[in-house]
């Protein structure tokens, strides 16, 4: 591990040297994930991407992807544009990305069954604010809304999301 590492840690995230308060998924972690299980995937993950809503804040990365009206994840496994990014209209199950709270202002995007996803091994991990203090999510991890738009900019090309 590295400092520039995402690390998950039982109590918290670490990452370059500091701790931040996280929320896993309702699920707690586990090696074997499957759809709707609620769980944070045990293992080291890669970050390939990140959103935000340029109607809500400053473009944080360079390589930082915005977030539009429209957008969608696409979360159905009968589909073949299964956990990939979609733009509405969109008939099959989906998340919008777009979303009327701040939850998805600023998405850091995993590998979790991506490029290539199994059907039944879940949908996307993101890294996402948290609703509240250590509230459970389905799956993704969550940040305190300043720790994440500090934690952002500082991910690194080789960054990684190791959940121990």
């Amino acid at each position: 591990m590295k400092a520039h590492d995402l690390v998950i840690s039982p109590y918290h995230l670490r990452f370059m040297n500091r701790k931040f308060p996280r929320s896993i998924g309702k699920g707690g972690i586990r090696s074997h994930k499957t759809e709707g299980d609620g769980a944070t995937p045990r293992g080291t993950h890669r970050i390939v991407g990140m959103l935000y809503r340029p109607d809500r804040m400053e473009k944080p990365t360079d390589w930082a992807r915005p977030i539009h009206p429209g957008d969608l994840w696409s979360d159905d496994q009968t589909h073949e544009d299964y956990n990939m990014m979609v733009r509405a209209p969109y008939t099959y199950s989906h998340e919008k990305l777009c979303r009327a709270d701040p939850l998805y202002d600023l998405i850091i995007l995993t590998d979790w069954n991506w490029p290539y996803p199994v059907k039944g091994r879940g949908s996307a991990i993101f890294i996402h604010r948290w609703r509240k203090v250590r509230h459970p999510t389905e799956g993704c991890i969550g940040l305190h809304v300043a720790h994440l738009a500090w934690i952002a900019p500082r991910i690194q090309y080789s960054t990684r999301l190791i959940v121990l």
